[in-house]
């Protein structure tokens, strides 16, 4: 299965193109995505980010935290993998293709240090929430360990807590300047999504719902991008189709909309993403 990025000829990210996997796939040729669990008690939030990537395609998805952790998380998941963490990483095997870190993750120095440790491994990483957070007090040592093939997935607070002297009043302006300094792909969550990358590259997304607005929709698009990087898009790539995946959620969802309901969507979003008869002016990235 493989997803391609549409959008318009004014930047607007439009509806992605799904392509079956061929006969042939296995659960690994479609990606193996890893998330990182928060403590005890602050479990649910990875388990979001972790049902979302499987649900976007990933052939396996693999959660990673201390035991107590994983034993809320048993719990929970049956076609979701569970991992003990380990000082050196050697929970991340080579058959990891990405990972994301940091919804309800914690903010301390610990934190801190899982992240610049992981931003060491040759795997693409997404950060978000706490992971972000956490760098609050001294951004520029989250800037120097980032790389062209992570992604940020700030909200507009968190977004000014790391580059507090960008403003945000024109976010697309921001978003650039934003991914010049931290050299990764930015996405900027809002009403609507601005995405660039290091290379100067922007696309909007305004195909979202005021519905989006609820706790844990964030997490869900987490993971949606992980899940998307897992089975080998490029950053820039699967961070701006996952926010148009999110946004047709909550377009096809409407009122009453939970983090948690929004998994029995994913398969309605993709299976519109294998209807491509329409012209909408839409370009390929090719």
């Amino acid at each position: 299965m493989g997803f391609t990025l549409n959008y318009t000829e004014n930047r607007t990210i439009s509806r992605p193109t799904l392509v079956p996997p061929p006969s042939d796939a296995h659960k690994y040729s479609r990606g193996h995505a890893m998330i990182w669990s928060g403590p005890t008690l602050r479990t649910g939030a990875s388990r979001l980010s972790a049902q979302a990537a499987l649900e976007v395609g990933a052939g396996l998805v693999t959660i990673v935290g201390d035991r107590l952790a994983l034993a809320e998380h048993a719990a929970h998941v049956t076609a979701i993998m569970l991992r003990e963490a380990d000082a050196g990483l050697a929970c991340i095997d080579s058959r990891v293709t990405a990972l994301a870190v940091g919804p309800a993750a914690g903010t301390g120095a610990n934190v801190q240090t899982t992240v610049l440790k992981l931003l060491e491994q040759d795997i693409a990483i997404v950060l978000d929430a706490d992971a972000l957070t956490a760098f609050e007090d001294n951004p520029a040592l989250l800037f120097r360990a980032t790389r062209p093939n992570d992604v940020m997935t700030p909200h507009v607070g968190e977004f000014r807590r790391l580059f507090p002297d960008i403003s945000t009043e024109d976010p697309a302006i921001a978003v650039r300047q934003a991914s010049d300094r931290a050299q990764c792909v930015v996405l900027l969550k809002g009403p609507q999504t601005w995405v660039a990358a290091p290379n100067g590259q922007t696309l909007v997304n305004r195909h979202a719902s005021p519905w989006l607005a609820t706790a844990g929709s964030g997490d869900v698009l987490t993971g949606l991008v992980c899940g998307l990087l897992a089975q080998g898009a490029s950053p820039f790539d699967a961070a701006c189709m996952g926010a148009w995946l999110h946004g047709d959620i909550g377009l096809r969802a409407g009122p009453g909309l939970t983090a948690d309901s929004m998994m029995g969507y994913i398969p309605l979003v993709l299976r519109g993403c294998l209807n491509d008869a329409s012209d909408d002016g839409s370009r390929s990235r090719t």
